[in-house]
């Protein structure tokens, strides 16, 4: 239980990829870390690309960045609706800014250009956006997983044993 203690949370929308949110989530809670689910209404049901149901612990208007250790932003087609919300934007600058872990997988990296973050960072996404990431300032990598300073990148579903691994170990030394 060595994340006993922390307090992370996730972001969710409508179609969302579903593994690659509840992989982390149900791996960040089985190390002691209390994971939350934060969405447009707090109490919604959101459906993930495959059905999978998440239910929003609170909302976007709720999200108090000091309150967390880290954030993840799951991939799927979620991150194209989650970057266009104010709140989620001062939310991942915020955390940016204080040095905790953002975990980002596959679209997850829309989040970030739009947040403006990504200037000089070393990440990795889904290919589908690389020519988006490198335009938002990043150096994009093909590699399972990518580290660089407080941000952890991640290319897709096969590729989440060694992401939430990733993300459990910076989060425990932070």
């Amino acid at each position: 239980m060595r994340l006993k203690g922390k307090k992370v949370v996730c972001l969710v929308e409508a179609d969302f990829e579903d593994l690659e949110l509840w992989y982390p989530v149900m791996r960040l809670r089985e190390e002691g870390a209390e994971v939350l689910l934060a969405g447009p209404e707090r109490g919604a049901v959101y459906k993930g690309k495959y059905g999978v149901p998440a239910t929003a612990d609170l909302s976007f208007e709720e999200l108090d960045p000091d309150a967390y250790d880290g954030l993840l932003i799951p991939g799927g087609w979620a991150p194209d609706k989650l970057r266009r919300d104010p709140k989620v934007l001062r939310t991942v600058r915020s955390l940016h800014e204080a040095g905790k872990p953002i975990g980002q997988i596959c679209h997850a990296g829309w989040v970030l250009i739009s947040a403006q973050i990504l200037k000089g960072k070393r990440v990795t996404s889904t290919p589908g956006i690389r020519d988006d990431m490198e335009n938002a300032g990043a150096l994009w990598v093909d590699e399972p997983v990518v580290v660089d300073g407080n941000l952890v990148s991640s290319r897709r579903p096969p590729d989440l044993p060694a992401y939430a691994k990733t993300f459990c170990d910076l989060l425990a030394e932070r």
